[in-house]
């Protein structure tokens, strides 16, 4: 019998309630002499910067290296083309109905109504999402899909940094790995690298995952110091939007699409809440990516299909950043500044929503999405400033929704297909992360 406190679930607990308590504690101490963050608060940020910078560092190497070897595998699928067609059409459907009920609650309640505009600073963001710049984006610059940024600071002063596409590596790791499906057996060198590749970038994303209690404790302790409670209040109402519409699709939705296919919801939940869980902390969809697909397998998924649908889904299904988050900030960003909305807009919400998803590229955050529906709408976008304060709030639930969306699909799909080992799915077992 494991004790609790070597129970990987328990230390990441522990540590998110040591997060909120320091947290509070060091918004009690108040600034610095120079206005600046206290000592604990900086603290509590620098740790939970340098664990998201760790997820981060993986990220490149981890979606290039399972996106290619995920589309190998299909070869030892008889149905590959079906799989891959049904994966994508309950992508659609799922990220449909969380759209719709975010549309329904925002349509309902009326988030940003009655918000005076002197409450909150609304500035444009630095991250902003255009269709155009969406589908230009599509196309890799570099066969590396390195991108460089420059910020000018205050004093004047420039710097530049380089930064991985996600997304325009998500399109060259597709490329690559049908290639490779094309050329045959003259891959199989290249793809024994990749998947040994894919092997270490795993072992080091294991040990970066064993940290998350610590990382946790960081991450929620310096949103509590920097933001407080007052940030949440004077949005209480639209945090509560967000957090009932993702408790909709994740405790109402996805048990139902379960049970429509024969399959009791607990086992699921206690099989997938390893990967729920680290999504909550980190707020990266591809920095769970190997929990998610070993939790997928040990649901009964066929272990060839789960590493094809799981790596995909990582970085394109996005049911709470990407559906009922930019859903309800529209509506928000809308009742806020006092812009009627129409048919066609929540229309327009919900096409965005389900073809758009690829832009969240399964990292921290949801800015370009918010944007590129803002726009799309013709909505103020300054209004996507207004939310930034909360972000890293709402970011959790957000990507715990979507991890577990990406789980659901794999196990629907897998059942529809024939491919489920329910035996599996109803046994027993631990997953030990890493």
């Amino acid at each position: 019998m494991t004790l609790p406190y070597r129970s990987f679930g328990f230390q990441v607990l522990v540590g998110m309630v040591a997060g909120l308590a320091l947290g509070v504690i060091a918004r009690t101490m108040g600034t610095g002499p120079d206005g600046d963050l206290n000592w604990l608060a900086t603290a509590l940020q620098t740790v939970g910067t340098i664990f998201v910078a760790l997820l981060k560092a993986i990220v490149p190497p981890l979606v290039f290296a399972a996106i290619v070897a995920s589309i190998a595998n299909l070869r030892a699928l008889d149905n590959a083309a079906r799989l891959a067609g049904q994966t994508l059409l309950w992508f659609a459907i799922t990220a449909l109905i969380a759209v719709s009920i975010g549309l329904a609650i925002g349509i309902i309640v009326q988030p940003g109504m009655g918000l005076g505009t002197a409450a909150l600073a609304a500035t444009q963001p630095d991250a902003v999402g255009g269709w155009l710049d969406f589908l230009k984006g599509l196309v890799p610059g570099n066969s590396l899909a390195l991108s460089g940024s420059t910020k000018i600071a205050p004093d004047g002063t420039a710097s530049t940094s380089l930064s991985f596409n996600i997304l325009q590596l998500l399109v060259i790791a597709i490329a690559v790995g049908l290639a490779t499906l094309k050329v045959g057996e003259k891959a199989e060198p290249f793809l024994a690298f990749v998947r040994s590749l894919l092997a270490v970038v795993r072992a080091l994303l294991g040990w970066v995952i064993r940290l998350t209690p610590i990382g946790s404790a960081g991450l929620i302790g310096a949103a509590v110091a920097t933001y407080g409670w007052d940030a949440l209040a004077r949005l209480s109402v639209f945090t509560g939007t967000i957090y009932l519409g993702l408790g909709i699709v994740l405790l109402i939705v996805y048990p139902t699409l379960l049970l429509a296919h024969g399959l009791k919801p607990l086992p699921f939940f206690a099989k997938a809440w390893p990967a729920i869980q680290l999504g909550f902390v980190s707020r990266s969809s591809v920095g769970t990516l190997p929990v998610t697909e070993a939790v997928t397998a040990r649901l009964g998924v066929d272990k060839a299909y789960a590493a094809f649908a799981i790596p995909l889904a990582s970085t394109t299904k996005m049911d709470g950043c990407a559906s009922i988050y930019p859903a309800l900030a529209a509506i928000f960003v809308a009742g806020f500044y006092g812009i009627p909305l129409g048919p066609l807009d929540y229309a327009l919400i919900a096409l965005v929503s389900v073809i758009g998803s690829a832009a969240t590229a399964g990292l921290t955050g949801a800015v370009v999405m918010l944007t590129l529906t803002l726009s799309t709408l013709g909505l103020p976008l300054e209004g996507a400033g207004l939310l930034l304060a909360i972000d890293p709030i709402l970011d959790m639930g957000r990507t715990a929704v979507n991890v577990a969306g990406q789980v659901l699909v794999g196990v629907v799909v897998a059942k529809r297909e024939g491919i489920l080992d329910e035996a599996a799915y109803y046994g027993e077992g631990a997953l030990v992360a890493g």
